[in-house]
């Protein structure tokens, strides 16, 4: 978090919170959501501002209540995912990069959803996979210690067999299925987080 920041919640510490203006896609972009947004359910406008960016990203963080939110100064604007807290990217160079910039280099475990996204968890950190960059990441998956095929993720899909797994650092990562609709409360954070409960 940015000394800036600590100094204005030490000055100000009840300033309201903030919910709905902020969200993260599916791709990893920021959007602004305003009141056309919010009422229209739109995702809102990507903030391609560098130094913004930059803010958001050194001063995210998330609750006791698994509501993930943007320190901005003394105030906390709370974020609607669309997916999941993280996205990740895969990168020739560190694996996989999360949208803040950092490397994901430890993975505890996979999970294939049942609408064809990745969720890489490790640590504090869950991370659905950019679909743009599922093809690139194919390769690494391993059905029965073969590679898969789309008929063979397909049927694996159905019924969780034979196992799956994923090459990352030279580690095979065991690979579970999962219901996309459950993921938010699997792992235990809020998608649309709203106002009225005890929060830190």
């Amino acid at each position: 978090m940015d000394e800036l920041v600590k100094q204005a919640l030490t000055k100000w510490p009840n300033v309201p919170h903030c919910y709905g203006w902020l969200g993260l896609d599916a791709r990893g972009h920021w959007r602004m959501r305003d009141q056309r947004a919010q009422q229209l359910q739109l995702p809102g406008d990507k903030i391609v501002h560098a130094a913004l960016l930059g803010f958001i990203n050194r001063n995210y963080g998330h609750d006791e209540r698994g509501c993930w939110f943007f320190q901005n100064g003394p105030q906390r604007v709370y974020l609607n995912l669309e997916a999941t807290p993280y996205i990740a990217r895969s990168d020739p160079q560190h694996g996989f990069l999360l949208q803040t910039g950092t490397a994901l280099e430890h993975i505890d475990a996979a999970y294939l959803c049942d609408n064809g996204a990745l969720i890489l968890h490790g640590g504090e950190i869950v991370a659905q996979l950019d679909d743009r960059d599922l093809a690139h990441v194919l390769p690494a998956l391993r059905l029965a210690g073969q590679s898969v095929t789309d008929d063979g993720l397909l049927a694996w899909l159905a019924d969780g067999k034979p196992a799956l797994t994923l090459l990352h650092a030279e580690k095979e990562i065991s690979v579970q299925p999962l219901a996309h609709a459950t993921m938010a409360q699997y792992f235990g954070f809020q998608q649309a987080p709203q106002p009225g409960l005890p929060s830190s």
